[in-house]
């Protein structure tokens, strides 16, 4: 292949537009104060103090990305029920594993100014090869090769200090605005070193600069539930939450996926405007329509694992046009490259040949050998133009990994956003926090109707038995269900936040739980309060004052309980499903159901784990304590004749007030520790 008119065409060009917007860290003059925009020949400069990195290691300006010699396989295991078998059949097969090639010596570089993007037909290997580049390769997936950022070998904490990842699927907290997203953002991705005023100051840059004025104070939005701003507009709020930290390089997963034309459109200019002021941006895509095709700076087409092509648009119609295969007229070029390299059922070997062509023809190419010579020259010589950068890159990173924290904020900062962050979207679901209350009210009323008036007499203490284990019931489900969804249902924002180094698991599971316990600690006085005069119950102030903090505490057990199922479940609907089976043990070792003293010796363990039985009785002690007389009103009936009776039939006693009250505090502490555990678990499980 000859080199036509690309011989004094350079491959990869980083010139960057003039209309920019940079960021001066030169010291301000006196007529200019510290933040404000400056305009001078045709450039829009936004002063700002002295220290301009938001988040990245080292302050970097710009980067430079190359790799090398990257290959991927899939692995295979075999089922277990085929392990067992060939354990005993065959000892050297039992590690068998098939293993599937993914990624065959793809090599390539990304440089500043430059928006490069990977295409490809479905299975052609972007995804994957996006997953090696950021080192986020998934389980079952082994990769090799070699990845330098200006000229240095990379290393995942490197990389994460230094780029943004804009996944596919878009992940908010729906009940929060705009702006508030991109406030806790900023709280919790920059530097702690960072003052507030220059945090709130960079928010409006990119709300600014990502077209994101106008819908700024308006819900982010939940689908189905919630009306929120438009598909494109989160899109852009997605990047916007990743270049708070002006990170120098940005990976995107299919920023177009689900978009119309004129969304996808828009999502690209944004990408094409970072890149344009330097930034060095890669994304991956799939078929692009034509006014897409035309922004990207440069093409990496994918086959079937390999490089079919990578350079800017104008050398692609150049290289496929002396293959034999140019564009048509008036035909998409990115349809047209990835119809010519997709494999067809039933053509198998005409497609793995027409793919093995243009791999081949590009590699031997003018271009493909300067993308060989230049990602090799990137990563394996030391080039005196990067070293200081790299030596001041590279030991911030070292001091990063020593001091083992991949956290931008302290723990109090953290602490402070997420509880913020939790409170917000608490409160600004009122209809969820009235409708609880509507509910408690009315089941108060109901059964306060119910059991209304009640004399101390042998139907009486039935009554007011059955009532104060209703109390204990209500308290349990109402709140269990209540809470049961509230983890499982934001796990993955969790996970992604978490892993992208933002908060810790510890702040996330406190803040959540804190921000519901006003809830927590209001409702089962509400309850108490409606209901427990209209029964009769023992009607000193003192028991009134215990029985509705025994009943706050009946609750926070039940909560910290739900959060374990919460944090245990994988999906809401799972947690909705094991719920109820889990509970019922509890609540049959209540003392209601079956005498405490009737229960088998080796079930007794659940017992002693039943918040029902402290509760129930707590709260029965509470009642009967110090009533020394029971009216009986009729002849042969059995009829306790005080309170201490009531308390011995059921297997209770006074003198177990106290460790009942310890024991729901142990189990309040208890559960709320193993939901945390549980949450560490699915974090771990989730990386």
């Amino acid at each position: 292949m000859t080199a036509g008119s690309e011989e004094h065409e350079p491959l990869i060009t980083s010139s960057v537009d003039q209309q920019r917007v940079t960021y001066n860290n030169s010291p301000q003059d006196g007529n200019s104060p510290s933040g404000s925009p400056r305009i001078s020949g045709g450039e829009v400069t936004l002063a700002i103090p002295q220290n301009r990195s938001y988040g990245a290691i080292g302050g970097i300006e710009k980067v430079s990305y190359t790799w090398a010699d990257i290959n991927a396989f899939a692995t295979e295991t075999r089922s277990r029920n085929k392990r067992i078998w060939n354990f005993w059949r065959n000892s050297s097969d039992r590690m068998f594993q098939q293993r599937k090639q993914l990624l065959k010596n793809v090599n390539g570089a990304a440089y500043p100014g430059e928006l490069l993007a990977i295409m490809g037909s479905s299975g052609a290997g972007k995804t994957t090869l996006l997953n090696t580049l950021t080192f986020r390769t998934p389980s079952g997936v082994v990769s090799s090769g070699t990845r330098a950022l200006n000229g240095q070998p990379a290393t995942p904490e490197a990389l994460t200090a230094l780029s943004a990842y804009v996944q596919q699927q878009d992940l908010f907290i729906g009940t929060l605005t705009v702006k508030e997203h991109l406030i806790f953002q900023a709280l919790v991705r920059m530097d702690r070193h960072i003052p507030y005023a220059q945090r709130m100051r960079r928010v409006q840059e990119v709300i600014t600069e990502l077209a994101l004025s106008k819908c700024q104070n308006t819900v982010i939005g939940i689908t189905g539930r919630l009306k929120g701003i438009s598909g494109g507009e989160m899109k852009r709020l997605s990047f916007a939450s990743e270049v708070l930290t002006d990170p120098p390089l940005m990976f995107c997963d299919e920023p177009t996926s689900g978009l119309d034309s004129f969304m996808a459109q828009n999502v690209i200019q944004v990408l094409s405007g970072l890149a344009k002021k330097g930034k060095t941006v890669i994304c991956t895509i799939h078929q692009p329509s034509s006014e897409l095709y035309a922004m990207f700076d440069k093409l990496l087409i994918m086959a079937d694992g390999r490089v079919a092509f990578l350079g800017s648009p104008d050398q692609a119609t150049d290289f496929f046009r002396e293959l034999g295969a140019a564009c048509p007229a008036n035909y998409n070029p990115a349809d047209h490259y990835i119809q010519l390299l997709a494999g067809v059922p039933g053509r198998e070997e005409s497609t793995r040949h027409t793919i093995d062509t243009v791999c081949s023809a590009f590699a031997k190419s003018e271009i493909g050998c300067k993308i060989a010579a230049e990602a090799e020259n990137a990563l394996f010589n030391e080039r005196k133009i990067s070293k200081g950068w790299a030596d001041s890159a590279w030991s911030n990173a070292a001091a990063f990994r020593a001091r083992r924290s991949p956290y931008k904020a302290s723990w109090c900062a953290q602490f402070r956003a997420v509880l913020w962050r939790s409170w917000l979207s608490v409160t600004k679901e009122p209809m969820l926090i009235k409708v609880r209350f509507l509910q408690t009210v009315m089941v108060s009323i109901l059964i306060g109707l119910i059991y209304f008036g009640q004399n101390l007499d042998q139907d009486g203490v039935m009554n007011i038995n059955g009532a104060i284990f209703l109390f204990l019931t209500n308290m349990t489900f109402q709140n269990i269900f209540a809470v049961i969804n509230v983890f499982c249902s934001e796990l993955p924002i969790f996970i992604r936040e978490h892993h992208s180094g933002m908060y810790r698991a510890d702040v996330y599971f406190l803040s959540k739980t804190l921000a519901e316990a006003p809830v927590f600690a209001t409702i089962p006085l509400v309850f108490t309060t409606v209901a427990y005069y209209m029964i009769g119950l023992n009607p000193a102030p003192e028991r009134f004052f215990i029985a509705s903090g025994l009943a706050a505490l009946i609750t926070n057990v039940a909560t910290s309980f739900g959060y374990l199922i919460s944090c245990a479940s994988s999906s809401v609907s799972m947690a909705a499903s094991v719920g109820p089976p889990i509970i019922i043990p509890f609540m049959l070792f209540g003392g209601f159901f079956l005498n405490s003293g009737s229960v088998p010796p080796y079930l007794g363990w659940i017992s002693y784990l039943s918040w029902f039985r402290y509760g129930n009785e707590a709260l029965l002690v509470n009642q009967w304590t110090g009533i020394e007389s029971i009216a009986c009103t009729r002849e042969n009936f059995t009829c306790p004749a005080s309170g201490k009776v009531v308390l011995d039939t059921l297997s209770f006693s006074e003198d177990d007030f106290n460790m009942d009250v310890i024991n729901m505090v142990l189990l309040f502490i208890g559960f709320r520790f193993l939901a945390y555990l549980a949450l560490l678990w699915r974090t771990r499980r989730g990386k």
